[in-house]
């Protein structure tokens, strides 16, 4: 029961009709202010594991697979679908119909391929071939009629050889249940040379129960080492290995072949048992994980342990709804968020590290880290309901330190991957310290996240020497200053804790380095090419200056000072402003395609996670209403109870611990400040059983469809008037009750009540920049000088000129270099350096082809004006046209003798760059009739990885004014390339047209 303050005066008034002593009405009207109702724990109505749907996410790009597997579990045992392309990255699709065979290694939910170690596929004769090139194949027909699932198990009948097939799971191993149709040619394929490159392999028949060997292989992980020990519940009655051509040989010869057929002796057509051990450390270690886990035990008590187990995880949270659907989508949501980090390592202890050597820990050791997704909400997830295995994931980072020399940003059976952007170890290990888990050690701890804050790769030199990073020295330059200034920001904290006063200064300072990439024209956070602002500019464009994104998706990327941000718009009303911009604007975006662009509601996407905070920032304006609208719709539209019911790729429980928190009613925007910032619930009742014995219950009242908007939240009894909660007030215990209603409240609407964050400590100046002036110019060009910091002075300095104040506009027309630094007070700006260069008035370009604007490389004169590019073709130095020929005519002026003509292309095959298949070089006099010089050639179709530089050149082209060059598209991807089943098209990249 809950009082509002007219039942509070109606009380009042009654109390005096019956003239009782004011004492007692003022305390009336205090136990008014409470609620008064003992909240009960959220109770299970049957077992959760019923209301996982592991096949949500498998349709899509939700890239998640449906077989069986433990909570963080080493070994994940699923049928395998699809051999190659985006949507077969987990190794299996809702939209297929054949299944391959079943693997024991799959990734959930990433954008990248990997895994499918170690098939094993039942069928009925001696085949090799899997069938997909069309011809006959050991692959089998299935219906999702005849497929179901469930957590640690898996089953589907296999129409083409009518075999039934069960599959379960411990933590490094796991039991295949084969039936047979009839007790004669019931064969087993093993393949080693499934999906992925191999490296070393090796089949080994110990006897007629066993086989051990191991498979190394190159993919995302480019030395991914594992080991297997099979053992079969009936005897090899025969086997035979590949020749590597298709023919059957009966003896495996130096452990050559790749693949085996087994056929197995049972006379009495029993169920067939395959138990299989994996691990990264030895064949050893294979068969002890086996032997350890599952020994002698029935499939039966393996799957009931399984799902015991996972019974247990799933009621760390327990809710009350009657919406099935819902329900589904939570607990389904909540088994996403416990498949990875994977376990990596053996039961005695054992483990492979970062250095591919053997170590040992008594700690659980941990590969998997999809940290540039998981920091947001995952691990801070954890840090409520997973404290101990919290530890484990931090011990993990420290010993991956010490093994490969820093903590990692997305690593991958013991591979360093350099995927992703950031360094977000970082924050993960600060959110845990701030929050008190601290089972390990923070100085060490403390060391490793200053040392990923203090290299020279990724752009980070630039960023320290700059303050930002520029466009022409690291691609992706602004959503790396922007999620380095986060991370510095969590440094920062952690260091304020432990008193480190020298280290908080730098990285508060550093925290504010967002401030240099936002451009307060625009209202925008924009590059800086060479000092001038990334141009022409699209907010919608998705170029090589974002991740993943457009400039709409990042400029709302600033959780650790959104107060600082809200200066630089002018306001909370114009922070509140464009926001309903982003969720209104139009859903296209132009420039690059990006599949990773999805779920989008206006330019909000949340199938990506940059976008999952925005929601949120209402609340950081006085307006949680309309945090509770877009939050709404987020969680009942893009979530749905289907193979295609998560808006993106999973990536590894980020998407689903998204959906965890929301729904519960509150969501981690920054990491590192212990803050949960409260949008609407989508439940009657949550209870969070933790780990310290506590129980935090969140009760909603009056919820329904229309009911959204909170009326008021009490917290333990006691009116809450903020709308954000703590950490420890949840690890409490106790009891959250939200008060719905249908219309906007105005809860949460005063200042007062709004959560903050803010940088207050050793504030920077941000750094001018150039506003107007070409970099290349005929002539002369004006060169006009800003900043978005107000009162703030500029200074500047031509050449080896003395720096003098800038009061106005200046002219340079001679190659000069532009010194500028910024001053207030006793702030100062790092000093940056621009070149401008003169290009000959007598020469000039036209351009017959179009450019796409994501690589215009500054316009028109890009490829004459002397600037030459790097090997690296997102620094926008590059002109990049995409599926078409590139038409270009140099002007001289007039005539002159040639002696050298260099025209430069690049080759980066694997972002879809390509060598032209022809240059044509052509001479005018006239500009009418042209005369061919030459054709050079190149190979462009030849597979060739190695990222280059190929120059065109030609001596002694004679006199002439006008130069013409055509150089030929290669049209369509070859059919090697990963883009050729998506009908990709190749880009020519050109630079310079150099001719003396």
């Amino acid at each position: 029961m809950h009082f509002s303050i007219l039942d509070a005066l109606n009380l009042a008034i009654f109390l005096m009709t019956f003239k009782l002593p004011s004492v007692l009405i003022v305390f009336a009207l205090l136990i008014s202010c409470n609620t008064s109702t003992t909240i009960t724990v959220a109770k299970k109505d049957q077992p959760l594991i019923n209301y996982v749907n592991t096949f949500i996410g498998t349709g899509g790009h939700g890239h998640t697979y449906p077989g069986a597997t433990l909570p963080f579990g080493m070994m994940q045992l699923s049928p395998d679908t699809r051999l190659e392309g985006w949507d077969g990255c987990s190794g299996y699709h809702y939209s297929d119909s054949y299944i391959y065979g079943f693997s024991h290694t799959h990734l959930s939910g990433t954008g990248i391929s990997d895994y499918g170690d170690v098939l094993l596929m039942p069928t009925n004769k001696i085949q090799f071939n899997n069938g997909a090139d069309g011809n006959d194949g050991y692959r089998a027909h299935f219906s999702h009629d005849n497929e179901s699932a469930e957590p640690g198990y898996y089953k589907v009948h296999l129409d083409t050889t009518n075999i039934d097939v069960e599959l379960t799971v411990s933590l490094r191993s796991g039991i295949h249940k084969y039936q047979y149709p009839s007790k004669d040619n019931q064969y087993i394929v093993l393949d080693l040379q499934h999906r992925d490159k191999l490296l070393d392999y090796k089949i080994n028949k110990l006897n007629d129960f066993e086989i051990s060997g191991n498979r190394h292989s190159s993919a995302w992980a480019k030395d991914q080492r594992l080991f297997y020990h099979i053992k079969f519940s009936h005897p090899i009655k025969d086997i035979v290995y590949d020749d590597g051509e298709g023919l059957a040989l009966s003896k495996n010869y130096k452990f050559k072949s790749k693949k085996a057929v087994l056929l197995l002796d049972n006379p009495n057509n029993e169920p067939i048992y395959t138990k299989v051990g994996i691990s990264a450390v030895d064949e050893k270690g294979a068969r002890e994980n086996l032997y350890a886990e599952i020994g002698d035990k029935s499939f039966e008590t393996v799957k009931k342990e399984a799902q015991d187990y996972w019974e247990s995880q799933l009621s760390k949270i327990v809710i009350e709804n009657d919406n099935l659907d819902r329900k589904s989508n939570f607990y389904t949501a909540l088994y996403h968020t416990m498949i990875a980090p994977n376990r990596y390592q053996d039961v005695d202890g054992r483990y492979r590290g970062m250095d591919l050597d053997i170590h040992h820990a008594d700690f659980d050791y941990y590969t998997v880290f999809s940290l540039w997704d998981t920091y947001r909400a995952a691990h801070p997830l954890y840090t409520i309901i997973e404290q101990e295995k919290t530890n484990d994931f931090i011990n993990t980072f420290l010993a991956k330190y010490d093994e490969g020399g820093i903590i990692p940003m997305w690593d991958l059976a013991s591979n360093y991957t350099d995927c992703m952007i950031g360094y977000h170890a970082v924050p993960v290990v600060a959110d845990a310290y701030l929050k008190g888990i601290r089972d390990y050690d923070a100085e060490k701890a403390f060391e490793a996240m200053k040392h990923s804050a203090t290299r020279d790769k990724f752009g980070l030199e630039a960023y320290k020497k700059y303050g930002f990073i520029p466009v022409d020295e690291e691609s992706e330059s602004v959503s790396k200053t922007l999620e380095y200034a986060y991370d510095d920001w969590t440094i920062a904290q952690m260091a304020k804790a432990m008193g480190k006063d020298e280290d908080y200064k730098t990285y508060i300072q550093r925290a504010q380095y967002y401030k240099n990439v936002f451009d307060p024209e625009s209202k925008f956070m924009r590059g800086r090419f060479r000092n001038t602002w990334f141009s022409p500019f699209d907010p919608y464009e998705v170029n090589f200056n974002y991740t993943e994104a457009n400039s709409w998706q990042y400029s709302f990327y600033v959780p650790q000072d959104i107060s600082g941000f809200m200066n630089l718009l002018g306001g909370k009303d114009k922070l509140q402003n464009q926001l309903d911009e982003l969720f209104n604007a139009k859903t296209e975006t132009s420039g690059r395609d990006q599949s990773d662009i999805t779920g989008l509601i206006g330019q909000y996407a949340h199938g990506n996670e940059p976008s999952h905070h925005m929601a949120y920032l209402y609340n950081f304006v006085g307006r949680p209403h309309k945090t509770m609208e877009k939050v709404h719709q987020i969680l009942t539209e893009l979530y749905t109870n289907t193979p295609d019911g998560i808006s993106g790729n999973e990536d590894c429980g980020q998407m689903s611990a998204w959906y965890v928190f929301s729904s519960m009613g509150f969501y981690p925007v920054t990491p590192g400040n212990n803050q949960y910032i409260i949008g609407t619930p989508l439940f009657d009742k949550a209870s969070i059983n933790l780990e310290n014995g506590n129980v935090f219950t969140i009760k909603s009242y009056d919820l329904s469809e229309t009911n959204i908007y909170i009326e008021s939240v009490y917290l333990n009894g006691k009116k809450l008037d903020r709308t954000y909660l703590t950490h420890d007030e949840i690890m409490k215990g106790g009891s959250l009750e939200f008060h719905m209603n249908d219309n906007p409240s105005v809860w949460g609407s005063r200042d007062s009540q709004r959560p903050t964050t803010e940088i207050k400590d050793h504030i920077i100046l941000p750094s001018p920049y150039i506003e107007k002036g070409d970099i290349t110019f005929r002539g002369s060009t004006e060169v006009v000088l800003n900043t978005s910091e107000e009162i703030a002075k500029i200074y500047y300095a031509l050449n080896d000129e003395d720096f003098k104040l800038y009061k106005s506009p200046f002219t340079i027309s001679e190659d000069t270099e532009v010194k500028l630094y910024s001053e207030k007070g006793a702030l100062k700006s790092p000093v940056l350096t621009t070149p401008f260069y003169k290009i000959d008035p007598n020469l000039s370009i036209k351009l017959e082809s179009e450019y796409t604007n994501q690589y215009s490389a500054g316009g028109n004169d890009a490829l004459i004006d002397g600037i030459r590019s790097t090997k690296n073709y997102r620094t926008g130095s590059w002109q990049g046209y995409w599926n078409t020929d590139v038409v270009a005519t140099v002007d001289l002026g007039s005539v002159k003798p040639i002696y050298t003509l260099k025209v430069n292309f690049l080759r980066d095959q694997g972002a879809w760059i390509f060598l032209p298949k022809a240059v044509d070089i052509f001479t005018s006099v006239d500009g009418n009739n042209f005369q061919k010089q030459m054709t050079w050639k190149f190979n462009a179709e030849v597979k060739n990885e190695t990222i280059d530089i190929e120059t065109v050149h030609l001596s002694k082209l004679g006199e002439t004014r006008f130069v013409k060059i055509i150089a030929k598209k290669l049209g369509g991807l070859p059919e090697w390339h990963i883009g050729h089943p998506m009908d990709g098209k190749s880009w020519i990249f050109i630079d310079e047209i150099s001719i003396k």
